[in-house]
């Protein structure tokens, strides 16, 4: 149950927070559920989800599981572009998805 709490009050504080970096630095490796969830462009029509969860027990990765679903892309949008020389120009890139979560 404890677990459970620690869990949940990181999720509130993470979708909280508008800074998109991570808040964590350091994982609780004694006992936890640690979950990443990434969009990838697989081609111009299909994106893939990807979400992983490591179960952390006692100090050593228990388990790792993944699931990976294909998802419709969105589509392209236009957007400022910079090279290398610094000239800036407008490129159309691959929409992304945003990502929330839900915790009840």
């Amino acid at each position: 149950m404890t677990r459970k709490l620690y869990l949940l009050a990181g999720l509130l504080a993470l979708t909280s927070c508008e800074n998109k970096d991570d808040i964590t630095t350091t994982i609780d490796r004694s006992g936890s559920i640690e979950t990443s969830v990434t969009v990838q462009h697989a081609d111009s029509t299909h994106d893939i989800i990807l979400t992983t969860h490591k179960v952390w027990t006692n100090f050593k990765e228990y388990k790792t599981v993944v699931h990976q679903d294909t998802i419709p892309a969105l589509g392209l949008t236009s957007t400022a572009g910079e090279n290398k020389d610094g000239d800036t120009s407008t490129v159309k890139v691959q929409k992304d998805y945003q990502i929330f979560i839900t915790m009840k």
